[in-house]
């Protein structure tokens, strides 16, 4: 009888957990797992929300949603009054009490590290790996430009984040911090040429010859995004094409002013960046790299409070996107945007970010006796 060979041991996973809150916990947490999977590395995702005993995750994002829609200076001031750091213990042991056996079921026996792309999970997992139940390596990544110190949690062994002001904001809180290249789908790439461009236009069915402004307000489509439209409209340098997401009332209604082109939820963000002259966005999260990674100048304009203008801070500092304030200033960053000095300043700053290590590389190259940071 031949004798079969030994089999080869299977490579441990790497647990990776998001939140559907938005999309940007989830979409940093996908392309993550796809570089991983490039790398021959195993991954298995869940939502922190499912965490949560039964019906309160649903329950969370759902009035997360509705204070941004209804009153959204409440979640500007509760993210201040959350940054305190008696308050910002709390919730770590808040979410640690109601979620932390759920995620070690989940992370289970054999899982090679653990990451998050949420700050309530990172907590979770930092007071696990405190405590010595969490015995492998954990990693919490950033999403946004700014840095809550809900995002920075003791005893992770390493914060990934993406552009070097991001990572200088971890460092001021004495917290191990890598910067890495953004964490973004290959996809978001710059257009090639005019003809490329033309034809991504009559496939989404765009006007041709209009300077297209592409408004980002998330997948919730939240925040003052008709007066952002009207403006946009108002200033003669572009037609606003906004991006409504899942809001389905301001597409209507943005459809009957007949100032702008409506959209609904796309599955085709990669086309419409390239077929975009200049982005607008309200809340610097994900959308903003990726239009910042397919070649599109980013403006911020009427931020949402709280992570929207913190967000436009950091990246107005780092000369990333102009913030204007008024109506006047926007038209002026419009018309620097799509005749081009803008265009070629930002390009210039984010090119530099891809010489970071990529987070995936970080992840996968440890096992079980080392920590996430590099020697």
């Amino acid at each position: 009888m031949t004798a079969r060979p030994p089999r080869r041991p299977a490579t441990p996973p790497v647990v990776i957990f998001s939140a559907s809150i938005g999309a940007g916990h989830d979409g940093a947490a996908r392309e993550l797992a796809r570089r991983l999977t490039e790398r021959g590395v195993p991954s298995v995702r869940h939502d922190f929300l499912d965490m949560l005993p039964a019906g309160l995750g649903r329950a969370l994002r759902d009035t997360y949603a509705r204070q941004l829609r209804s009153v959204p200076d409440s979640w500007g001031w509760l993210l201040d009054k959350m940054a305190g750091p008696r308050m910002s213990a709390g919730a770590g042991a808040l979410s640690s009490g109601l979620a932390a056996t759920r995620m070690l079921a989940a992370i289970g026996a054999d899982a090679s590290a653990v990451v998050s792309t949420y700050p309530l999970a990172s907590q979770v997992l930092g007071r696990l790996r405190r405590s010595g139940r969490l015995t492998v390596p954990a990693a919490a990544v950033m999403t946004d430009p700014s840095v809550h110190p809900l995002c920075v949690a003791d005893g992770i062994d390493l914060h990934l984040a993406p552009g070097r002001h991001t990572a200088d904001q971890i460092h001021a809180m004495n917290a191990p911090v890598l910067t890495v290249s953004p964490i973004v789908d290959p996809a978001f790439r710059p257009v090639y040429d005019r003809a490329e461009k033309a034809a991504i236009r009559r496939r989404l069915g765009l006007p041709a010859d209009e300077r297209l402004a592409l408004v980002i307000a998330g997948s919730w489509g939240v925040g003052d995004v008709e007066r952002t439209a009207a403006d946009i409209a108002a200033t003669g340098a572009a037609l606003p094409v906004v991006v409504c997401g899942r809001n389905e009332t301001l597409r209507r209604r943005l459809h009957e002013t007949g100032t702008a082109v409506a959209l609904g939820w796309v599955d085709t963000m990669p086309d419409l960046l390239r077929a975009a002259d200049v982005a607008v966005h309200n809340a610097g999260g994900l959308s903003s790299t990726e239009a910042m990674a397919s070649g599109v100048p980013v403006i911020s304009y009427r931020c949402l409070p709280g992570h929207g203008t913190a967000n436009a801070a950091v990246l107005a500092a780092g000369r990333l996107s102009p913030w204007p304030q008024t109506r006047v200033e926007l038209a002026a960053e419009l018309y620097a945007a799509v005749d081009g000095p803008s265009r070629q300043r930002q390009q210039d700053v984010f090119t530099t970010f891809r010489d970071d290590l990529d987070a995936a590389d970080v992840v996968a190259l440890h096992d079980r006796r080392t920590t996430l940071i590099p020697a």
